[in-house]
């Protein structure tokens, strides 16, 4: 891929954003280098400097985008869901679709954890933290209301995040069962495990 003479810093930025998710999520974050990067956007490798610092930058900025906009995407979701086992089938829903659909930045933010250094680290699992908080909630407000029986918040919604997530490692367009039958099952699954 060439850069177009006359494309903006933007565009540019957005480029390497992309090829940054292909790349890390092809070779791993500390196989990839950044003449590698360079060269799938069209570029100098001096030249990705204007637009980014360091490769560790670039790693922190892919991560924390995926997870702000993760959150503004489970909040937009939740919005105007009272009832408990409804905001919980809107979270099950949303979180397979999400991780369906942004599986390169899924698998990035949680294989690549390892690869941030400690202050970023930090900023990306309190963010993690605040989206597992959102179901924590859901499973707090169901037992409140003595719909749910949980034993113990935070595992139960470490085992439900697991089971979801679990998703991005064999889920198939093409295979044999569509979106919505695997929303429907995981579902099922998630309510028979909390439902009193």
């Amino acid at each position: 891929m060439t850069r177009t003479a006359g494309s903006s810093g933007k565009k540019t930025l957005a480029a390497i954003r992309e090829a940054g998710l292909d790349l890390i999520h092809e070779h791993g974050f500390e196989a990839m280098s950044l003449r590698q990067l360079a060269t799938r956007v069209g570029l100098q490798p001096g030249s990705l400097y204007n637009h980014i610092e360091t490769k560790q930058d670039l790693l922190f900025d892919l991560i924390h985008n995926h997870m702000v906009t993760l959150l503004a995407s489970i909040d937009d979701a939740l919005d105007g869901i009272e009832e408990p086992i409804e905001r919980l089938k809107a979270f099950i829903a949303f979180h397979l679709t999400y991780h369906i659909e942004r599986k390169r930045e899924v698998f990035i933010g949680s294989s690549e954890l390892r690869s941030l250094e400690p202050k970023n680290r930090r900023k990306i699992v309190a963010l993690r933290r605040d989206y597992e908080n959102r179901l924590c909630e859901i499973l707090d407000r169901g037992a409140a209301k003595k719909l749910f029986k949980i034993d113990d918040t935070r595992v139960s919604a470490y085992a439900i995040l697991a089971m979801l997530t679990g998703i991005c490692t064999w889920y198939d367009p093409k295979g044999r069962t569509n979106r919505q039958q695997l929303i429907d099952i995981h579902t099922r699954l998630v309510l028979q495990g909390v439902l009193k």
